[in-house]
C-alpha cells in the first residue's frame, strides 16, 4: 500500500472531481452510532428470531428503563421491532432488528469501515510521524 496524501477536509484533491466534506462520513447515522443503540442492534443481529428483552437487556448491560428509552428510538426509526405476547400467563416481550434495520445497519458498518481506513491511513502518512493507532501496533 502505498502512502498518498489525504486532503484536508473540506477539500477536494486537486484536478478532480470529488466532493467536498471528504471526511463527513455521511452513513454514520446518529440513531445508530450511540453506544446503547449500537450494541442493541448488533446483539439482535446476532439472534435473528429476536431476544426477549429481558435477554437483550442483560446482553447490553442496560437498565429497563435505559433499554425501553432506546428501544423506543430504534423502532421510531424503523429499525427494530417489538412484539408482546403472552407465554403461560407471563407477558414476554420480544424484540427483532426489521429488515430496513438489517439493511441500514450494513450501510452503517461501511460507513464505519471508511472511517478507520481514513484513520489508519492517515496514521501512516509521512505528515504524521509517530502516529500509529494502537490496532496497528505490535
Amino acid at each position: 500500500m502505498t502512502d498518498t496524501p489525504v486532503p484536508p477536509p473540506g477539500s477536494a484533491p486537486s484536478g478532480s472531481d470529488a466532493p467536498t466534506g471528504r471526511f463527513a462520513y455521511e452513513g454514520l447515522e446518529r440513531v445508530i452510532h450511540e453506544k446503547a443503540r449500537l450494541g442493541i442492534l448488533t446483539s439482535l443481529l446476532a439472534h435473528p428470531a429476536g431476544l426477549a428483552f429481558t435477554e437483550l437487556r442483560e446482553l447490553c448491560s442496560l437498565t429497563d428503563g435505559n433499554l425501553n428509552r432506546h428501544l423506543k428510538v430504534l423502532v421510531e426509526a424503523g429499525l427494530v421491532a417489538i412484539e408482546k405476547m403472552t407465554q403461560g400467563n407471563r407477558p414476554q416481550t420480544t424484540c427483532r432488528v426489521t429488515a430496513a434495520g438489517r439493511e441500514r445497519f450494513q450501510e452503517y458498518l461501511a460507513a464505519l469501515e471508511k472511517v478507520i481506513a481514513d484513520a489508519a491511513s492517515i496514521a501512516r502518512s509521512p505528515a504524521n510521524p509517530g502516529l500509529i493507532p494502537r490496532w496497528h501496533s505490535g
